[in-house]
């Protein structure tokens, strides 16, 4: 019983250690030119400037890049 009650501890222990753990992605611009990418880590705003604010996944951060004036120049 004890040995069944650790296990499914454990197994929502893992499923939620994802959730925990989410990451941002942003849509990162280059002053000097109209170069944007995503990248997971929050633009500092001297070597590569923020465009928008975060996106929960990849997909949506390169579908706002798409969109970004910013990134159309």
């Amino acid at each position: 019983m004890i040995k069944t009650a650790a296990l499914s501890l454990v197994i929502l222990a893992a499923g939620a250690l994802p959730t925990l753990a989410a990451t941002h992605y942003y849509v990162a611009h280059e002053p000097n030119s109209t170069k944007c990418s995503v990248v997971s880590k929050r633009p500092d705003g001297k070597m590569m400037v923020g465009v928008g604010g975060s996106h929960k996944t990849k997909a949506l951060a390169d579908s706002a890049m798409m969109s970004a004036p910013a990134c159309k120049m």
